[in-house]
């Protein structure tokens, strides 16, 4: 996708080795127009795959993920960090290693939102090392779901993730596939 490329070239910051900093436009601050373009693209990606919910995780991912249910009709349910009283305990849930927070939250869904019926598509911002998005598969997996794949704003191919998600069979869409980060320098993997 062009447009985010070059939003990330022209304004990404890489703050320490392996950290890839957008919360400029993408998770902070949020460029809804920029937002808008990656919801249509997911759209345009996953359109034939019956899709009839999305599923993302608190909290980068839910911008993304409402933008993007507008183009597919879609509710969008997102996995709570924490315990959290007024989910209940009747949740699939699991933990996932965050990168860049460096923490292991307990994830939750409750049970009222996903079920053998659904035909769900991740959404998430980044994929690093591929613990949220295993997680996020493995509470699919949980409720008797199809995932019918992921849809990713920004792929760090330099770490393992990707590739072992891929390996495990999962169908990952990642809109900004970075190869590299050295000395600053930013190389997309076209």
């Amino acid at each position: 996708m062009k447009l985010l490329k070059s939003r990330i070239l022209q304004e990404a910051e890489i703050p320490e080795p392996g950290v890839l900093k957008v919360d400029m436009f993408l998770n902070h601050q949020i460029d809804v127009s920029l937002l808008n373009e990656i919801g249509k693209e997911f759209y345009r990606r996953f359109a034939n795959d019956n899709v009839n919910k999305i599923l993302t995780v608190e909290a980068s991912g839910i911008g993304i993920a409402c933008i993007a249910a507008q183009y597919f009709g879609v509710p969008v349910v997102f996995a709570k960090k924490g315990i959290n009283r007024n989910v209940g305990n009747d949740v699939y849930s699991g933990k996932a290693v965050s990168f860049t927070k460096c923490d292991c939250p307990v994830i939750g869904v409750s049970k009222r939102y996903l079920s053998e019926e659904d035909r769900v598509l991740i959404l998430d911002d980044f994929l690093a090392h591929g613990s949220a998005l295993m997680l996020l598969s493995d509470i699919v997996r949980q409720s008797g779901a199809e995932l019918v794949g992921a849809g990713i704003v920004i792929e760090k191919a330099f770490q393992p993730g990707g590739k072992k998600l891929r390996e495990a069979g999962l169908r990952i869409e990642s809109l900004a596939v970075i190869k590299s980060m050295d000395n600053g320098l930013i190389v997309f993997d076209e």
